[in-house]
């Protein structure tokens, strides 16, 4: 009976480095390839690239390897204590840094039955962090885009959108990355700030060809899933329209409040008269939505404006079980409170009566909770909705100030960007 070996890996984008452990592995035995699944990948990078089946097609057709299994963490254990290997696999490249950890736990495991580690030297010169960079300055396509939104909630526990209203504020949301490791997964592009980068007021007044014309300049230099903002979508007859331009372009969701009248912003609460729709009217406008857009992975959002509105939780549940009976993809519930407790409550609720529907929050004015502590209580998707402008706006104006003030830029260079940088920010600038 031949030896068992183990090797763990995602094989999302392959390089001769992987295919060199995949042969040296073969020398020692019946290869069992250990397939990181979505949620495994994602729980410490980027969503891949390919799903789990097509990774799972190619690795098993890689000369050399028997059997492809899922590892559904990153934790090499489970599958381990299950299989009992001989020989474990891995590139020496995880001795130090995020892997470190999960190296001791191999070792101590497959010490039990007298299991070995074998670590081939790493593969200089290539990477899939390499590849993956090259990868994001070639860019991606509609579909690609349209279908992550989708995947990340499947994969994430919490998925993370940042307003960009321009290409620069996009390429920021692309490659910000936190020091605790975690980035956004995507972008929110808002009718507010939108509007208020084009200097007019929020009451939908920037047309679709304009707002359509920004997205495809933050889609040129960006690759992750876009979430529209369509306010109340128009009539429904209009929405039809709006479904199949943003599908076509690859916005991977619209999410549509349930108002009718002049768009006032929600946070005005009951200080300006706002109306909200029918349940009927509102239903009718999600199913015709969805019957236009010809994708299974565009998404239609509810946004749901009851608690806004004063009109309590009954009306907030009510709407949500009706919106999805409709066919909405997913329920936002939004708030003005300063504390979370009714967002908790209703996203309590509304999982007691469906545990899969997605719901998305809009923390702006409950801002102390984090977003580990939404996912917990049952949300999908925590979206920054107009930071990134709030930010830029006082920027610009005190340093436009500061000029004035003293005569001169001199006092204002502590708080800009060196030119040297703004030459490096883009490629191909210099």
């Amino acid at each position: 009976m031949n030896k068992k070996v183990y090797v763990g890996m995602s094989a999302d984008l392959l390089h001769p480095g992987h295919i060199n452990i995949l042969k040296i592995a073969s020398g020692y035995g019946d290869v069992i390839v250990g397939l990181l699944t979505d949620q495994a990948i994602a729980s410490y990078k980027r969503l891949p690239y390919m799903t789990f089946e097509q990774r799972k097609s190619v690795v098993e057709n890689i000369k050399g390897v028997k059997e492809v299994i899922a590892q559904e963490t990153l934790d090499y254990r489970a599958n381990l204590e299950k299989i009992k290997p001989d020989f474990v696999v891995h590139g020496n490249d995880w001795k130090n840094g995020v892997q470190s950890k999960t190296r001791e736990q191999v070792i101590e495991t497959i010490s039990k039955w007298g299991g070995v580690l074998i670590e081939p030297e790493y593969t200089d010169g290539i990477s899939s962090t390499l590849l993956n960079k090259a990868l994001k300055e070639i860019g991606t396509t509609p579909d690609i885009r349209r279908k992550a939104l989708r995947r990340l909630i499947d994969a994430r526990p919490v998925v993370r959108i940042m307003e960009a209203h321009s290409a620069l504020s996009g390429l920021i949301v692309e490659n910000i990355v936190g020091d605790n490791g975690v980035y956004y997964d995507g972008m929110w592009s808002s009718s507010l700030t939108d509007s208020t980068s084009k200097g007019k007021p929020d009451i939908e007044a920037v047309d679709i060809t304009s707002r359509t014309n920004t997205l495809n300049e933050i889609f040129e230099v960006t690759t992750k899933p876009m979430i529209y903002d369509a306010d109340t979508g128009g009539i429904a007859e209009h929405f039809v329209y709006t479904v199949r331009t943003l599908e076509r372009l690859g916005v991977s969701a619209v999410i549509i409040e349930d108002k009718i009248g002049l768009k006032k912003n929600s946070l005005f609460g009951n200080d300006v008269v706002q109306s909200q729709d029918s349940i009927e009217n509102f239903s009718d406008k999600i199913q015709m939505g969805k019957r236009a857009k010809i994708t299974d992975e565009f998404m239609i959002i509810a946004r749901i404006e009851s608690l806004i509105l004063d009109k309590g939780m009954d009306d907030a549940v009510n709407r949500a079980k009706a919106y999805i009976k409709a066919g909405a993809d997913g329920i936002m519930i939004h708030s003005r409170k300063k504390e979370p407790d009714e967002i908790l409550q209703f996203c309590k609720i509304l999982r007691e009566h469906n545990n899969s529907i997605p719901i998305v929050v809009v923390p702006t004015s409950f801002n102390q909770i984090t977003a580990t502590q939404l996912s917990k209580a049952g949300v999908n998707i925590v979206i920054y909705a107009n930071h990134m402008l709030r930010a830029a706006y006082p920027g610009m104006k005190n340093v436009a100030k500061s000029i004035l003030d003293n005569d001169r830029s001199l006092e204002t260079e502590k708080d800009l960007l060196s030119i040297k940088e703004i030459l490096d920010l883009i490629p191909g600038t210099r």
